[in-house]
């Protein structure tokens, strides 16, 4: 019986492998817990990379080794697909993201987000427009609010969603768009003050996954995908901020 159970144990993890997963920063923490999972249900191992939408889609254009795309938004997955770096037919939206106005000082932001409309603020930092569908959307929502332009000489801008965060996180920009997954715990803000923008006030930030073609024989990476879509996934997806 022992044999038995050292050889089972054995074939088990022979089959399990990684898959390579190039993940957008917004969704780094959820993938996290994600990954975990994964690893406890299926053997296979995530190996995750964060960062840009856009500066993935450059990479993966590139040849990037990456198996598994968790874009920021919908548009870059249907670009690489078309463009033949990706399963036809394989993408689907994992994660609708919530959009944040931040700081993280207590009271600093009201539940309206009328301190724009002060302007008792020197900077504000939102995430690069041209590469973050996050920041997009927070360039959509101040242009909806009529305040682009007279905000646009203090904007500052983070290369990503991430980088956007920690300008606000250390202090050193008193208030910025973020992502409410970067912010929320147990389905509340954690920390600081926030106005959670509605979600008509910009775009649906639709975050779609995508096979690429680099793991479409990958045992990992198609089960991934699979994971992704089940109710563990999609649970620990809505702990975080997002709709499903």
């Amino acid at each position: 019986m022992l044999r038995t159970l050292t050889l089972l144990g054995f074939a088990l993890n022979v089959q399990a492998a990684e898959v390579s997963v190039a993940v957008a920063s917004n969704f780094t923490a959820p993938m996290r817990k994600i990954a975990e999972a994964f690893e406890q249900e299926t053997g296979h191992r995530a190996v995750l990379s964060s960062g840009s939408t856009g500066g993935f889609h450059v990479q993966i254009n590139n040849g990037a080794p990456f198996e598994v795309l968790l874009a920021a938004d919908e548009e870059t997955p249907l670009k690489v697909e078309r463009g033949g770096l990706g399963v036809e037919g394989s993408r689907f939206t994992y994660a609708i993201g919530r959009l944040v106005l931040w700081s993280q000082q207590p009271g600093f932001v009201d539940d309206k987000g009328d301190v724009l409309r002060r302007g008792k603020f020197e900077r504000i930092a939102i995430a690069n427009p041209k590469l973050a569908p996050y920041g997009a959307a927070a360039a959509e929502t101040l242009t909806r609010l009529g305040l682009l332009k007279d905000v646009q000489p203090r904007l500052v801008q983070g290369e990503n969603i991430a980088q956007t965060y920690q300008f606000v996180a250390t202090g050193n920009v008193p208030l910025g768009f973020v992502a409410m997954s970067q912010v929320i715990a147990d389905g509340k803000i954690s920390r600081g003050s926030a106005w959670i923008v509605p979600a008509e006030f910009h775009t649906p930030i639709r975050q779609d996954a995508i096979l690429l073609t680099k793991g479409k024989d990958a045992p990992a990476a198609i089960s991934l995908m699979r994971f992704l879509r089940s109710d563990k996934a999609r649970a620990l997806i809505r702990s975080f901020g997002y709709d499903v």
